[in-house]
Parts: structure tokens; C-alpha cells; sequence
């Protein structure tokens, strides 16, 4: 029996699925302390909690390269690895927004108070109907697919939180204040944006499957290092702009003709 079938191994997976909602579990209680924060340590708890829900992608990556490496692959799995997204890409993130959106803007009105859930919970319910879309079709088909239908949520997620890390690196230079009240009116209708793409019949690269046929390609190794430099070069800039760039990878490859959008997606 080889190392990676021992049955002590076969708990990676869920293990580390267990480490990603812990890590939206931790982000959704961690921004209600902004409740208890000074004023110039609001956004800073935002952003910690938005670097709870970019640790929970590193989990959500791990889990599905442990279950193929230890042959750990079940049901079971699928339905934890939904039900950790839910929490952490879709429910961390829709409390996110709506929290700062509130304590942004202090005087709202109940209309605006209402407006603002409505388009977190268009996020929140779009996310769910998503998750459960893969579900189905996890089961029901066997596709070894390279690409999605729809925004990944950790994608919809990714989006919010870049946003919030772009916000904060602008807020600390002197030479480029940010009207936050603005972000505040801003993010809720993104959120409800990102919502309407994950259920989309919009296709949108599958980021693992990429990066595990990364090590047979050259040139995605070459893409891929050029992008670690730019992030460590430009940090926050690069980063929020390599999202921005997957957001809207998707609606922009339908404007491409049909064979040049299946052989970028299925390459």
C-alpha cells in the first residue's frame, strides 16, 4: 500500500475543508468587532477580515488537490466543500458589505438600510444557487471540465475583498484620499453584480485545473511567474487588478468568436 492510500491520509481533504470555513466562521465574527473599534480602526478590521476570506481560498485550493492526491474523492466531500463555501464565500462576504456599508455611512435611512440588504442577500442567494448548481452537476455529470458556467464563488468573494484592500492602500497615502461614503453606495450594487454572474451561463476559467496543468506548460509557467513579480512588485495594485482582470474575463471572452472562446477555455 503506497503512502498517499493510507486511511490516515483519506482526513486531509475534509480537514482542510473544515480549515476554510473556520476561516469564514472567524471573518463573519471578526468584522462585528468593528462594532467596538475607534473610528480610524474601522477599515482596518474590514481588512483583516478580508484576509480571513483570502486565507480560506488557500484551504478551498488544498482540499481539492489533497482528495485527488490521497484518492480521498466522495460525496461527502463535495456536499462539506459546498457548504464551507456558502459560509465563507458567500455568507462572510454578503455580512461584509453590509456591515461596512452600514457603519460607512452612519445616517441611513430605512429605505437605504433595506436597498443594501436587498442587494447583499441578491449576493447571498445567488451564491447559495450556485453552490447548488455545482452540487447537482458534480453528481449528475462527469465532465472533467476546464472551465465554469457562471463566476466561482471564491471569485465573486475574491472581488469583494480586493476591493476593500484597494480602498485601504489608497486610504493611507495623503495624496489620494478616498471617499469612503461613496465606497459605502458603491459595494453593495457590485455585490449584487457578482451575484447575477455566478449564476450566469457566463464561461469563466477553472483557476485550479489551470494551475495543475501549469506544470506540463511552459508558457502558463512563464504567465504565472510574471504574475507572482507584478504582485510582489506592485503588491495590493497588482493584485486587485489580476482579479478585476478575471471578473471580467468572462463577459468580455463573448465577445470572441465561439472556436477562439473554447480553445482559451479548454486549452
Amino acid at each position: 500500500m503506497s503512502i498517499r492510500d493510507a486511511r490516515v491520509f483519506k482526513v486531509v481533504p475534509n480537514a482542510l475543508t473544515i480549515g476554510n470555513s473556520l476561516c469564514g466562521f472567524i471573518a463573519i465574527i471578526y468584522t462585528l468587532r468593528v462594532y467596538d473599534a475607534d473610528p480610524g480602526d474601522m477599515l482596518n478590521v474590514f481588512v483583516v477580515s478580508a484576509w480571513m476570506i483570502f486565507a480560506a481560498m488557500i484551504f478551498d485550493a488544498l482540499d481539492g488537490l489533497a482528495a485527488r492526491t490521497f484518492h480521498a474523492t466522495s460525496m461527502t466531500g463535495i456536499q462539506m466543500d459546498s457548504l464551507s463555501d456558502m459560509v465563507t464565500f458567500g455568507v462572510a462576504p454578503a455580512t461584509l458589505v453590509a456591515i461596512m456599508t452600514h457603519v460607512l455611512r452612519v445616517k441611513l435611512t430605512v429605505a437605504q438600510i433595506l436597498v443594501t440588504y436587498a442587494l447583499c442577500s441578491i449576493y447571498l442567494g445567488c451564491a447559495a444557487l450556485r453552490l447548488a448548481i455545482y452540487n447537482v452537476k458534480a453528481i449528475t455529470e462527469h465532465k472533467n471540465s476546464k472551465s465554469f458556467s457562471g463566476l466561482p464563488s471564491p471569485g465573486a468573494a475574491a472581488a469583494i475583498c480586493v476591493t476593500i484592500f484597494f480602498v485601504y492602500s489608497l486610504s493611507t497615502r495623503e495624496t489620494s484620499p478616498v471617499d469612503l461614503y461613496r465606497l459605502a453606495f458603491i459595494l453593495p450594487v457590485y455585490a449584487a453584480l457578482l451575484g447575477a454572474l455566478m449564476v450566469s451561463n457566463v464561461p469563466y476559467l477553472h483557476v485550479g485545473k489551470w494551475l495543475v496543468s501549469m506544470f506540463r506548460n511552459r508558457r502558463k509557467q512563464l504567465f504565472f511567474a510574471l504574475l507572482v513579480v507584478l504582485v510582489i512588485i506592485f503588491r495590493i495594485n497588482a493584485l486587485a487588478a489580476i482579479v478585476t482582470g478575471y471578473i471580467l474575463s468572462g463577459p468580455l471572452s463573448l465577445l470572441l468568436p465561439k472556436k477562439v472562446r473554447k480553445r482559451i477555455f479548454e486549452d
